[in-house]
């Protein structure tokens, strides 16, 4: 079996250029305008596709929370109409799908429920992601898997056994698996990136990436020099504004240092085959001690 997987028309996998994700989520604060500026953003700084998050308000707030008053940048209201504020309509949804097309980026959606899965399907997403809280939500991971779309697995605030009940379920075809820990912001002391590594290892058959929350740069680029075949940063035009995931986000002028430096990454790279370079032949010839030939 393949460890490489079409999202779009992009293969994904070993070998393969780094598939980068900008988690829009819900930093668009329930705004149109914001949204596009993210998709601009995204797009500008060479992104492959940007996620959004789509639930359906009364079946993911529990019911303990739903008139919990809280302080939004609407006024006072509970959280259950604060959640409605911040969900896309079918139209808004259709507008962001045509958008994203004329930026030629791709765009999908994490759905915390079945019934945002079907409202989702209209739009024919490249794909899908599981959120890392639903990753025990076996019946909600069918229901994607069932579009026959590829599926991206977060494996935050979960548990080894958890994440092989997961696998277990649903086999490895068509599924991807990104290393993350669910703390916005994430210290760098939880980040423990080498689980790609073992993820690597105990999933060959899957492209392993990861889903960060740290502030910086820094540990994405050594999750991509650790084998991350894909990443996802959450993205936002100003970190300090209203809302849970700003903090833990990248603003626009990171996100493109973030991409361009991946790529230089990727062509630091190189073969594995020891080589002395063309550039290295003046330097060898002016500055090496003693001289010997080449091997061809």
């Amino acid at each position: 079996m393949s460890n490489k997987i079409h999202i779009g028309h992009q293969l994904v996998g070993e070998g393969e250029r780094v598939f980068v994700i900008g988690e829009i989520g819900i930093n668009h604060n329930g705004s149109m305008d914001i949204a596009k500026k993210l998709i601009d953003g995204a797009a500008l700084a060479g992104c492959d596709a940007v996620k959004f998050q789509k639930r359906t308000p009364e079946l993911c707030v529990p019911k303990e929370q739903r008139d919990i008053i809280r302080e939004t940048p609407w006024g006072k209201m509970t959280y259950l109409e604060y959640r409605y504020m911040v969900e896309f309509s079918a139209d808004q949804y259709s507008e962001i799908d045509r958008y994203c097309k004329d930026r030629k980026i791709m765009w999908f959606a994490s759905c915390w429920d079945e019934e945002s899965v079907d409202f989702m399907e209209q739009f024919n997403p490249v794909c899908y992601k599981a959120a890392s809280a639903a990753l025990t939500d076996i019946s909600l991971l069918k229901k994607k898997q069932a579009t026959g779309k590829p599926l991206i697995l977060s494996t935050g605030m979960s548990t080894q056994n958890e994440i092989e009940n997961a696998i277990h379920e649903l086999g490895t075809e068509n599924i991807l698996i990104a290393h993350s820990t669910s703390t916005y912001p994430c210290p760098p002391e939880e980040l423990n990136l080498k689980m790609i590594q073992t993820l690597k290892a105990k999933y060959p058959n899957c492209p392993i990436g990861y889903s960060g929350h740290e502030t910086g740069l820094a540990p994405t680029w050594a999750a991509v020099a650790l084998g991350a075949t894909f990443v996802e940063r959450h993205i936002t035009l100003d970190r300090a504004m209203w809302g849970s995931d700003q903090a833990a986000s990248v603003e626009i002028g990171g996100l493109m240092r973030l991409v361009s430096n991946i790529r230089d990454i990727e062509k630091a790279f190189g073969d594995g085959v020891k080589k002395v370079y063309e550039s290295e032949l003046g330097p060898r010839k002016k500055l090496r001690r003693i001289r010997e030939t080449i091997a061809a």
